[in-house]
């Protein structure tokens, strides 16, 4: 790379840096399309969930697990569940090319799990996206994804006109719903969603994706949910929030425990169950192991940061 730099430093530097940034770009999406090659392995259209971020809560603990965040590729393309901080590097690292980036949905608006909503776009656009993005959750989605844009209208603005990019705020169509059902549908995949226990948030969603080979649920935060229990019917995988409480007495109002989860999957024979969230881990319970796929389920699923204990 410093030889390739050092034979173009005196053509840079009459180039101007529009064209600069051009080549610059073009060279970071063929290096982030290397480390894994995510979305090549095992063909384009099969089904994909990797697992991004699976650490529950705002706090920022060290060591830590990234925030919450989940990946189906499908088809070839990206679509992320929850943005929670970091989500952009763990897309990085999981070797998945941010152009691929074509659906975002929010399950709620804890912090932990929207904090990097605009910021996801923003550096997909950042590594040379040109096609449009859906967003899609409950409210205040639009309103969020218009403050985004009053946020960083300056930089923006100045990107499209020194840089020659499309408008980010044109690529981006927000959407927004307030109830139970069919949230989206295109050749590749039908997206249903079903509101769940997480109180005191009434607008909390739980996704299923039923997608051509394989269908896969995200619970997003819950307690026991009757409506989850339906949404999961006939599912070959759900991945599924659980708190580690240790000695703490247990919450009426929050139920978010292991035995919740199996309780939900118990009716339901599931050829995988991931358990992927851990909020407020003891001390003394040791973080599990680093980047792992399991092949046991017809689903690849990767997980960037967590390997749950057989």
């Amino acid at each position: 790379m410093s030889r390739v730099v050092s034979r173009r430093s005196t053509s840079i530097a009459s180039s101007t840096r529009r064209q600069f940034l051009a080549g610059a770009i073009a060279l970071a999406l063929v290096t982030a399309s290397c480390p894994r090659r995510v979305l090549a392995q095992g063909g384009g259209s099969r089904t994909r969930l990797i697992l991004l971020g699976t650490g529950g809560g705002p706090r920022v603990l060290v060591p830590g697990r990234a925030k919450p965040a989940t990946l189906l590729v499908i088809n070839g393309a990206a679509y992320v569940v929850d943005c929670g901080s970091g989500v952009t590097q763990q897309l990085v690292k999981a070797g998945v090319a941010l152009t691929t980036l074509r659906y975002v949905f929010i399950t709620h608006h804890h912090s932990d799990h929207n904090l990097d909503y605009g910021n996801v776009m923003y550096n997909a656009w950042a590594a040379g996206l040109r096609t449009r993005i859906d967003a899609y959750g409950p409210p205040p989605l639009k309103a969020m994804t218009d403050a985004y844009w009053q946020l960083n209208r300056f930089d923006i603005e100045t990107r499209i006109a020194d840089e020659g990019r499309p408008d980010l705020r044109t690529l981006v169509a927000a959407h927004e719903f307030d109830q139970a059902g069919t949230v989206m549908q295109n050749d590749d995949v039908k997206v249903s969603a079903a509101r769940v226990f997480h109180p005191p948030i009434a607008q909390s969603y739980a996704y299923r994706f039923d997608a051509k080979d394989r269908s896969v649920v995200v619970s997003g935060d819950t307690g026991y949910s009757q409506e989850l229990i339906a949404l999961t019917t006939g599912a070959d995988v759900l991945v599924h929030e659980v708190m580690h409480l240790g000695k703490r007495e247990l919450s009426e109002q929050r139920p978010v425990l292991c035995w919740c989860a199996r309780k939900i999957a118990k009716g339901h024979p599931l050829r995988r169950r991931q358990w992927v969230q851990d909020v407020d881990r003891p001390a003394n319970v040791k973080p599990l192991s680093e980047p792992t796929r399991h092949r046991r389920s017809r689903v690849d699923v990767q997980s960037a940061l967590l390997v749950p204990r057989s």
